[in-house]
């Protein structure tokens, strides 16, 4: 099969996408395991000075800390497999619905997290960690945007992953 330049264009931002979400749903179990580690110690330094004023978590706040990474980072490492898994064949095969959902289901996230953090004053959260998240997402969605067509989405719609 001869591949267009257009259709490896789309090739590259949807394996982008497919494996950008596998290298953060791996971050999101090494942070539910391991988020007292030094990949994470900046995270926690960060948060410990916004709601402690100090270097670190009050140790009376060391424990819930360690389990609340718990089920975030795997809550995190849920998304990003899913999201995997919708880049790695619905995307592919240019249904529109899993270009959709991706927009969707990533914009309420972000406003509910970006929310939330601006309220508590943890604008690090907002300005680094979710605007690389959703650059990350949002070039692909930009650059293969027009590949969803209607008609592609009719041809795509019954063809195997």
């Amino acid at each position: 099969m001869i591949t267009t330049t257009k259709e490896s264009s789309f090739l590259f931002w949807q394996k982008w996408l497919f494996y950008s979400s596998l290298f953060f749903a791996i971050s999101g179990i090494a942070f539910a395991l391991f988020g007292n580690n030094f990949l994470f110690q900046s995270y926690n330094k960060m948060l410990a000075e916004i709601f402690w004023r100090s270097s670190k978590f009050p140790s009376e706040a060391d424990q819930f800390r360690t389990f609340i990474y718990a089920p975030l980072g795997g809550t995190m490492a849920c998304c990003y497999t899913l999201l995997a898994f919708i880049a790695r064949f619905p995307f592919k095969n240019k249904q529109r619905w899993a270009r959709n959902a991706i927009i969707i289901s990533f914009s309420v996230w972000a406003l509910i997290d970006s929310g939330v953090c601006l309220y508590f004053g943890v604008y690090p959260q907002v300005y680094l960690i979710n605007t690389f998240s959703i650059a990350i997402k949002a070039l692909p969605i930009i650059f293969t945007w027009n590949h969803f067509s209607l008609q592609d989405q009719f041809s795509s719609s019954y063809s195997q992953p």
